[in-house]
């Protein structure tokens, strides 16, 4: 059983375990990822929370379904993930860590590496 925090939905820390599966290198393009009902298994939810997770990766890319076979890791969803990662990032987190360090007097300087 996954332990889970209170500070974001359930099925949105699905979604990031399974995009870090993906970045790590432990789930490959093409490859066939665990069904709803395994990984809810797995992690102790309800395979409705899973498959809410598993359509919002399929919305953005990461994922895709082959009916009847199950779901599988996109070509290019590392790099996507990357991507929404990085955005995500510089859109909600970089700002608060800028305000943050600016309150204590110190500044950064930002570089994106490809």
């Amino acid at each position: 059983m996954t332990q889970f925090s209170d500070d974001k939905p359930i099925w949105r820390q699905i979604y990031d375990m399974i995009a870090m599966r993906v970045l790590s290198g432990q789930w490959q393009e093409e490859e066939r990822i665990v069904s709803v009902r395994e990984m809810a298994a797995s992690v102790g939810v309800n395979p409705n929370t899973v498959m809410r997770s598993y359509e919002h990766l399929e919305a953005v890319g990461i994922i895709f379904n082959r009916r009847g076979i199950g779901f599988f890791v996109a070509k290019g969803a590392k790099d996507h993930i990357k991507q929404l990662e990085r955005k995500k990032f510089m859109d909600e987190e970089l700002p608060k860590l800028k305000e943050r360090l600016e309150h204590i007097g110190l500044t950064i300087d930002v570089r994106v590496k490809d």
